[in-house]
């Protein structure tokens, strides 16, 4: 039976599809697994021993819900940026901090601005909620702030979303940038600020942004840097009374005892944290090395990735995920024009950065052939 017709009529109206196909169900499909992952910006370096340990001690536990206030991560987080608790929210990833707070602020109709070609997860939370989206394209592979308020300004705009560094070109705006954005956001419209590759920018990326300023709400993750994708924890620093609007919509008990503690004691171990830094920074080197190797365009990153210009359309560019999949190697690449000339490949170890060496050459060569029939 079908029971479609039971949907309301916003939801009915949407595509039932996924921003990405995940590299378990091409998994499933090829009949084998990947040898290189590649493909989702994770941490292929893994996350702080003390990060591991607190989970392991932490698993006997997992019977009992977590602390539906997440307190001492709040009170970690807090102290870490030296604002107060309430201007901390938790939550189960970016994606949904994002959709939450698309939940707070959007209704049917009302204007969302982001950029063509940015994290498409943020467009499924404003689709899902009756938002109309608005984009603009990117200037020179970079996200346009300029651009960004502008249209907000133009169409009356209550969210602006950008990401710093961004995600999929691995680009990055100084902080000056992103301060003179945030004062230019029109009154009754708040900024969202994602920050999920934060760590691996350069000096003077990091804005001076007071938790106070009701314009902005930043977003940052433990997914990235701190290699715990799989554990889901994200974070918002925001003013108190977003934070506590939060309350209004989020799964209170939707944070999981192990991955809190995991958090808790990744944030504690720098040391760590230093190494990855360095690791990531070697291997964006050897990405573009092995790019520049083949006769590809590397851009320059600050995240934990590298987009490398295949010199052609997104349809080669397609076709170069799709011979290195069958290589066994897991990338992605930019959904929207011209950045999917592109394919966007993740930093990792060593032994990843060989393989995916040795078989681009092939992959390249196949997709050559293959778009020339």
């Amino acid at each position: 039976m079908n029971n479609d017709h039971r949907l309301t009529p916003l939801a009915a109206s949407l595509p039932a599809s996924v921003p990405f196909v995940g590299p378990e169900a091409q998994e499933r499909a090829r009949g084998t697994k990947f040898t290189a992952r590649l493909g989702a910006n994770e941490l292929g370096f893994g996350p702080s021993p003390l990060a591991i340990k607190a989970m392991q001690d932490t698993a006997s536990e997992a019977w009992m819900y977590a602390d539906p206030e997440s307190y001492d991560l709040r009170d970690a987080l807090a102290q870490s940026y030296d604002v107060p608790p309430d201007c901390i929210v938790i939550g189960e990833g970016i994606d949904a901090l994002l959709g939450n707070l698309v939940r707070l602020f959007i209704t049917h109709g009302d204007a969302v601005v982001t950029s063509a070609g940015a994290y498409p997860t943020f467009n499924y939370h404003v689709a899902g909620y009756g938002g109309t989206l608005h984009t603009v394209p990117y200037t020179g592979d970079h996200e346009d702030p300029a651009r960004l308020i502008a249209k907000a300004k133009e169409v009356g705009a209550k969210l602006i979303y950008i990401a710093n560094p961004d995600n999929p070109m691995g680009t990055v705006h100084a902080a000056r940038e992103i301060e003179r954005m945030v004062a230019s956001v029109p009154d009754d419209c708040l900024l969202i600020l994602d920050e999920a590759y934060i760590e691996f920018a350069p000096e003077g990326t990091i804005p001076s942004l007071s938790p106070l300023d009701p314009r902005v709400i930043r977003m940052r993750t433990f997914s990235k840097a701190y290699g715990l994708a799989g554990a889901r924890v994200g974070y918002a620093v925001c003013t108190p009374s977003v934070s506590s609007a939060f309350n209004k919509v989020r799964n209170h008990f939707g944070m999981s005892r192990v991955s809190l503690a995991g958090a808790l004691a990744a944030l504690s171990d720098d040391a760590h944290l230093a190494n990855i830094l360095s690791s990531v920074e070697k291997s964006r080197s050897q990405i573009s090395s092995i790019a520049l190797q083949n006769g590809l365009t590397p851009l320059p990153s600050a995240t934990n990735f590298v987009a490398v210009d295949c010199g052609n359309d997104g349809a080669f560019a397609r076709q170069v995920v799709e011979e290195l999949g069958k290589r066994g190697v897991f990338v992605r690449m930019p959904f929207v024009a011209p950045q999917d000339r592109c394919i966007r490949v993740s930093c990792g170890p060593e032994a990843d950065m060989d393989y995916f060496a040795k078989e681009l050459p092939a992959a390249l060569k196949a997709a050559q052939c293959n778009t020339k029939l």
